[in-house]
């Protein structure tokens, strides 16, 4: 890749590490599920009416915005409001590797090879050492919450593999008008609609940048750029840059947060980080993928079409 392109990989890397700690502040202003509904609003609107029709079926953007957008951010937004920290969140969820992996095999036929065996098994023994350290410095449900958020991520990843989107940023704009309603109606039936008229009335400065980051600079652009890489460059010489997601997860969470980074938690992000690469970069035996569909199943930021992550938060 060139010098330029690099920086640009990692600048997106950082984009979405640092978002654990923005949806972090976010929390301070809004409920979980209205935060997360207000973010794909922001990030649809007004985008769709530029990005053109999709190039997929409607099935496939309905399936990716539920799977994506509804469970994978409600869970994840949900867990952190339970006390889950921004840091140990931006790296229990990169365990989406494995699930995606699991998935593809059952679903598509994807016979993993040793490697990427043995990087499963690395990076579930890297959540389990994450567990133990979640237990003795976060709450248990908000450790569950992630981890089902990570599968959800897998379930998407599938469904996204299967509709091979010709244009990321386009799929991504389309899937994230899914969630908007469903979200907005969970918001009011579980947070209620006090709660929720209350912290719109109190939007402030702060809040409207939490939203504006976490819909345009996370998501508009994050995907954006991530989907020009992905069309200059194979998805092996892309995906590497999305482990570089709770580095900067958990650097930015400590320096802005103050939040501790134990040896505990250390271990458990070179175990996780090591078997996600593993488990993302070694070959399946299947057919030849699309450079959209290889991305996905190498454990790319949230909400990614041609990737994941991810984030991807």
């Amino acid at each position: 890749m060139r010098p330029l392109h690099t920086a640009l990989a990692v600048l997106v890397a950082a984009v979405w590490g640092f978002n654990f700690v923005v949806i972090e502040i976010g929390l301070g202003h809004f409920p979980p599920l209205l935060l997360s509904a207000l973010r794909f609003l922001v990030a649809a609107l007004p985008a769709v009416f530029f990005v053109g029709r999709p190039g997929v079926a409607w099935k496939w953007i309905l399936g990716v915005g539920a799977a994506l957008g509804i469970a994978k951010f409600g869970l994840l937004f949900t867990g952190m409001a339970a006390g889950m920290p921004a840091g140990l969140s931006s790296l229990v969820l990169q365990v989406q590797a494995v699930f995606t992996a699991t998935l593809a095999a059952a679903v598509l036929r994807e016979r993993p090879g040793r490697v990427r065996v043995l990087g499963m098994g690395v990076a579930l023994a890297g959540i389990a050492v994450a567990a133990v350290d979640g237990g003795t410095s976060g709450p248990v449900l908000g450790f569950t919450l992630v981890v089902a958020a990570a599968a959800c991520w897998g379930i998407s990843n599938v469904l996204t593999r299967r509709a091979a989107p010709p244009d990321a940023l386009n799929f991504m704009v389309w899937v994230c008008t899914v969630p908007v309603l469903p979200l907005f109606a969970l918001s009011l039936l579980l947070e209620g609609p006090e709660r929720d008229l209350a912290a719109l009335r109190a939007l402030d400065w702060s809040g409207a940048a939490v939203i504006g980051y976490v819909a345009w600079v996370s998501t508009v652009f994050g995907f954006g750029a991530w989907g020009y890489l992905l069309r200059r460059y194979p998805a092996s010489s892309v995906a590497p840059f999305s482990l570089l997601v709770p580095v900067f997860g958990m650097s930015s969470a400590a320096l802005v947060l103050g939040e501790s980074v134990s040896g505990l938690r250390w271990a458990a992000a070179v175990l996780l980080v090591g078997g996600v690469g593993l488990t993302s970069l070694a070959p399946a035996r299947a057919a030849a993928r699309t450079g959209v569909a290889a991305a996905v199943s190498a454990g790319s930021p949230p909400g990614a079409a041609a990737a994941s992550p991810a984030p991807r938060a």
